[in-house]
């Protein structure tokens, strides 16, 4: 009787009514996403707001400070620089520059010139809207290129010409990175399935799920639910299509070993289901959890990334065992044209197991048989390799890095930080933000004046011009280099503002450490007192990102832990693999420092990169752990526990590997954003991702389960039923068949 003949008969509703339904269904949402990709800026914002810290005291100075600032607007700090001293025509031009940007009308209030003290620079202090300060940037620098001094060079820095270029970076960013990343894994697909129409189908799966991502974290965003960025967007783009594309893989492979067991491409289609849907689930699962657990952060670029990302995976899952069947099951075989699955003797369908390397061939029966003859030598050097690597994370400089380093791509603002550092005292473009009661205006003051480090203060009036007449104090005259200045600060609600400018570099370890004292001395006489500004915002986001890694990384651990010992039925085993991902983790970060400080010459790394690291390297590392072990159970069953390991290592070894390098290269693509977190980011999550594929998945894992052997499955039944594992003989060289 041949294998049609045995197959059981498939309704018509199933074989091509519910199949074409998913596919037009998911055009359906594909065709509404892919038009909702474009509106994404609606509801997007680089806004210095979307990453602060949510409780830190620089961020309620800055809420403050808005109240002050009744239009909505920030300081773009404009600069125009000579070589030499400054001549008196010169001069006299950027004078009369002033009513120039006054006619530009971009914000409410122009303050300036104010000469440097070496007389080969001046600045204005601009007011520009907070909401879209890249046009107004854009003006200012047009109108200050055409009329200023002849002989001199113009910037427009401060928080709105930063802002402006880190919008700029983002601009127009998210078609060429989703190219890139469609681009990698096309070309990855094509090489690992030898056919035309499969990398086809896994490619619309993937976009087809970063659509439904698309729209769904637009509806979350527009509902105020979320807080979306130009951050949390590219790592969307990247993540879904890695996710997606990996699940979509062990898919694959298990419709083409089905295909090898039944001619019938609807059965084919629902055995794969069947056989995948656990470790995807729990994968997306694990992954999802774990992004979720960001929503502890108290930093708002953490918060923000957390519900955007796990939306991705939830329709990168879904996608994955919907969609893809659905092609399964109308394409069949043609799917892997023009290299099709065989159907398999009836003898060969279910080969009956002595050592597990039984029908292996090639690179995995090799590493299959290294495993099972020094297991706890492969083991222990994998550790020993790890640990080594690991120990470069002494070098890490996760202490945030100086504004002028944030952007990679060539900067008008960096460059005129760099300027106003030359020129003025180091810290004038930023800043600091101090937050009085009225009452205590003047002793706030004095106690700021005295601070080490502080160049300047002053108390500010109404448009934030400031009061720096006879030592600063309340009711001074006009200021010297701003004419008619006014006398009397700006009060709201019993509260006044200060500025402080300090001797040091805004976003060097000495400000910082300026901050923190200065925060202890003004609250000796003021303690409702509050210190902020640019440089107190990075002190506050390191604090708080530190803390955060503390908070989250035990709450994303035990989930894992908790979904593994669902999964494989077994406490020892998902300790195990834990642990093997967290060290891997450890020696990725630990290369990460090495390759950040001495090949690349980064002056160190954001305080979250540590945490995203973490989350994203553990919870995908430990997706292929799940890949694995899921299968080493199954066949564990079936064959007793070391013949299972290497039959599960031997038929998910090539699958596994691809999607490593598939999300991998994803991943990667981050790198064409010029921000040096995301580029940072994408070298850990690639390196770490190939690192735990190609070592702790393929070697560490598997050896250190064969050596221990059923007790992996500590306190399962299958630790005490595996019977075979003692009757089970040495592996030896046989044959591939």
């Amino acid at each position: 009787m041949n294998q049609a003949a045995r197959t059981p008969s498939i309704p018509f509703w199933l074989r091509w009514l519910v199949p074409v339904v998913l596919v037009v269904g998911w055009v359906a949402i594909a065709g509404v996403g892919g038009l909702t990709f474009g509106r994404l800026d609606e509801v997007s914002t680089n806004d210095q707001a979307s990453f602060l810290p949510a409780g830190a005291e620089a961020t309620e100075a800055r809420e403050w400070q808005q109240k002050f600032q009744d239009s909505g607007e920030v300081p773009a700090v404009v600069v125009i620089e000579s070589d030499s001293a400054l001549t008196p025509d010169q001069l006299a031009a950027a004078a009369g520059l002033k009513t120039r940007l006054e006619d530009l009308r971009v914000g409410s209030t122009v303050v300036g010139p104010v000469p440097s003290r070496d007389q080969k620079a001046v600045q204005y202090i601009v007011s520009v809207a907070a909401a879209e300060p890249a046009g107004a940037v854009e003006e200012l620098r047009s109108e200050i290129r055409a009329d200023a001094p002849d002989g001199t060079q113009t910037f427009v820095t401060g928080p709105a010409g930063l802002a402006a270029d880190l919008t700029g970076a983002f601009a127009g960013i998210d078609g060429i990175l989703l190219l890139v990343a469609l681009a990698a894994v096309f070309v990855i697909l094509l090489v690992v399935y030898r056919s035309l129409l499969l990398p086809f189908a896994v490619l619309l799966t993937s976009v087809f799920a970063l659509c439904a991502a698309i729209l769904l974290v637009f509806g979350m965003a527009k509902a105020g639910w979320i807080q979306l960025n130009g951050q949390s967007q590219g790592i969307l783009s990247i993540l879904v299509i890695g996710a997606a594309t990996d699940y979509a893989l062990l898919y694959v492979a298990r419709f083409r070993e089905a295909l090898e067991h039944t001619a019938n491409r609807t059965a084919a289609a629902l055995t794969a289901w069947r056989a995948s849907f656990a470790p995807i689930l729990a994968s997306g699962a694990t992954v999802a959890i774990a992004l979720l657990c960001l929503l502890f952060s108290d930093l708002n670029s953490n918060k923000a990334l957390g519900p955007v990302a796990a939306a991705g995976i939830v329709c990168s899952l879904f996608a994955a065992l919907t969609l893809l069947p659905a092609f399964a099951a109308l394409l069949g075989r043609a799917a892997f044209w023009p290299f099709r699955p065989r159907l398999l003797p009836e003898e060969a369908r279910a080969p009956q197991l002595a050592t597990g390397l039984e029908g292996q061939r090639g690179l995995w029966r090799g590493i299959g048989t290294l495993v099972s003859r020094r297991p706890r030598t492969v083991w222990v050097a994998s550790v020993l390799l790890l640990v080594v690597a690991s120990a470069g994370v002494l070098q890490l400089k996760a202490n945030g890095v100086p504004q002028t380093a944030v952007i990679l791509s060539a900067s008008n603002a960096v460059d005129g930080q760099d300027a106003l550092a030359r020129h003025f005292d180091a810290g004038s473009g930023s800043p600091l933000v101090i937050v009085s009661t009225q009452g205590n205006a003047g002793e706030v003051l004095e106690k700021v004046k005295a601070a080490d480090g502080v160049g300047a203060a002053y108390l500010l009036a109404e448009g934030s011009v400031p009061i720096t007449g006879a030592a600063g104090a309340p009711g001074a005259p006009g200021a010297p280099g701003v004419p008619g200045a006014p006398a009397n600060p700006a009060v709201r609600d019993g509260r006044v503002l200060l500025n402080a400018t300090l001797d040091f570099a805004a976003d060097s370890d000495a400000a910082e450490n300026a901050v923190a004292a200065m925060r202890a001395s003004v609250k000796g006489v003021d303690p409702d007192a509050l210190v902020g500004g640019v440089t107190a915002t990075a002190l506050d986001t390191k604090t708080t990102a530190q803390r955060d890694l503390a908070a989250i990384i035990p709450v994303v651990l035990a989930v894992i832990l908790l979904i593994l010992m669902v999964l494989l039925r077994s406490v020892l085993a998902p300790v195990l693999l834990v642990a093997s991902v967290v060290l891997s983790y450890a020696a990725a970060m630990g290369v990460s420092a090495l390759v950040f400080n001495n090949i690349l010459g980064f002056p160190g790394a954001d305080a979250t990169v540590p945490l995203f690291g973490f989350v994203f390297l553990v919870a995908l590392g430990v997706d292929y752990n799940i890949f694995l072990m899921s299968r080493v159970r199954e066949e564990s069953l079936k064959h007793g526990t070391r013949p299972g390991i290497l039959r599960g290592l031997g038929v998910t070894g090539g699958v596994i590997t691809s999607a490593g390098v598939v999300l991998a290269a994803t991943f990667a693509a981050l790198g064409v954003i010029p921000i040096m977190f995301l580029v940072q980011l994408a070298f850990i999550v690639a390196f770490g991702v190939l690192l735990d594929t190609v070592l702790v998945r393929s070697l560490l894992v598997p050896a250190l389960a064969y050596d221990l052997g059923r007790r992996i499955w500590w306190p399962g039944k299958l630790s005490r039923q595996d019977a075979q594992d003692a009757a089970a003989p040495a592996p030896v060289a046989v044959r591939a068949s």
